[in-house]
């Protein structure tokens, strides 16, 4: 037999709270923190070499990777997924 859920879900307790949109912003930004640093690993490439081949620096890419800071911009995503190989998909829905 089931249990019922009793209360709310966490997404309406953050609503409620009104930071549900900052924690899912923050939690976007770690997944896309996480993925990058993968995508070095599996070309085996050292910060060093990712920031040459996103025409950067190695303290805008430690910025990137660090999953608490939330400033990063698009263009800068656009040069991370670039330097691996890939590319950055947006959209709203």
């Amino acid at each position: 037999m089931k249990k019922k859920n009793i209360g709310s879900s966490f997404d309406s307790w953050l609503r409620r709270k009104g930071i549900y949109e900052e924690m899912r912003a923050g939690a976007m930004k770690r997944v896309l923190a996480r993925q990058v640093e993968a995508a070095m690993k599996d070309n085996h490439f050292s910060k060093a070499e990712m920031a040459r081949r996103m025409h950067t620096s190695r303290a805008a890419l430690d910025r990137l990777l660090d999953p608490d800071y939330d400033a990063v911009t698009l263009n800068t995503l656009r040069k991370a997924a670039a330097a691996v190989g890939r590319e950055l998909r947006l959209e709203l829905v």
